[in-house]
C-alpha cells in the first residue's frame, strides 16, 4: 500500500463529477471498454476470461472476497481522466494542495537548537511548484519513499523555514511515523 500516492489518488478522486460505477457487472463492463476486450481484463485482474464475460453479462453478481476490490481500484485510476488531468493541471500551476497530517517531525539543524523528533498535527497549504513536483513524480513512478521525500522538502521551505523568513540554517527534516496523511487540491 502506497501511503503518499493513494493519498494523492483519493484527493484527485474527489474532484469527479459523476460516481463510479458500484456494481460488479458495470466495473466489468467498464474495464472491458477501456481494455478493449474480456482478454486483457482477466489478464489484468488474474482471473479467467469466461469469469469476466460472466460478470458483464450479470451471470456473476457479487465478487469473492479475494477480487472484490481489484475492480473497483482498476475502475478509480481509469475514470474520468480528463477531470483527473485538468485538475492535477490547477493544482500544479494555481491552486497547490494542501496536506494534514499526525506524524513525527524533526529537523537537522547547527548545535544548539531544539531538532529532537517529536509527533506533530500539520495542516499546511503547499505552493503550487511542491504539487508539480509531486505529481510528476507519482506520474514517473516514484516509490512512497521519493514522495515522503518530496513533502520532507517541501515542509521544509514552507512549515519550518516560513518561505526563507525563518530557520535559513535548517538542513534537512524527518518526516516518519505517519499516522495520519491527506491530501486535498
Amino acid at each position: 500500500m502506497s501511503t503518499f500516492g493513494d493519498g494523492l489518488d483519493k484527493a484527485v478522486q474527489k474532484a469527479f463529477t459523476r460516481p463510479t460505477p458500484k456494481s460488479a457487472g458495470a466495473q466489468m463492463r467498464y474495464l472491458v471498454k477501456q481494455y478493449k476486450g474480456a482478454k486483457a481484463v482477466a489478464q489484468m485482474l488474474r482471473i479467467s476470461q469466461r469469469t469476466v464475460e460472466r460478470y458483464v453479462k450479470d451471470q456473476f453478481k457479487k465478487p469473492r472476497p479475494d477480487l472484490a476490490a481489484r475492480p473497483e481500484t482498476e475502475v478509480k485510476k481509469r475514470w474520468q481522466p480528463q477531470i483527473r488531468a485538468k485538475d492535477r493541471e490547477k493544482a500544479a500551476s494555481t491552486g497547490g494542495i494542501v496536506i494534514d497530517t499526525w506524524a513525527r517531525l524533526g529537523y537537522v539543524a547547527p548545535i544548539g537548537s531544539t531538532d529532537e523528533d517529536r509527533i506533530r498535527h500539520l495542516t499546511v497549504a503547499l505552493p503550487p511548484r511542491h504539487a508539480a513536483r509531486l505529481f510528476e513524480a507519482q506520474e514517473a513512478g516514484a516509490s512512497d519513499d521519493h514522495l515522503r521525500e518530496i513533502v520532507a522538502e517541501a515542509l521544509k521551505e514552507t512549515y519550518f523555514q516560513d518561505g526563507g523568513r525563518r530557520a535559513g540554517s535548517l538542513e534537512e527534516v524527518h518526516f516518519t511515523d505517519i499516522e495520519h496523511l491527506e491530501f486535498d487540491l
